[in-house]
């Protein structure tokens, strides 16, 4: 998945949750986000700051999706988007 403006913006959200600690260009590289130093803290900023801007709800836990990386997130974004 290329550099979309979401995917993009995502990875913005992770780099805010965590106070700026995980540069965006380290989640636009695709890792897994707790690999980089997401912690649990720093998830439930993401949480937030994603249901507030999407107004989507996201589970990290029990979805029976992984929800690990930048495009895990992009995909149920993209997933929760009306489609056109």
């Amino acid at each position: 998945m290329g550099d979309t403006e979401l995917r993009r913006r995502v990875a913005e959200l992770v780099s805010e949750a965590t106070g700026g600690e995980v540069p965006v260009a380290d989640v636009l590289g695709g890792g897994s986000m707790i690999a980089l130093g997401l912690d649990s803290l720093g998830l439930l900023r993401l949480v937030d700051a994603i249901e507030l801007e999407y107004g989507v709800e996201v589970e990290f836990q029990g979805t029976g999706r992984r929800l690990d990386t930048v495009d895990d997130l992009v995909a149920v974004l993209d997933a929760a988007q009306p489609a056109a």
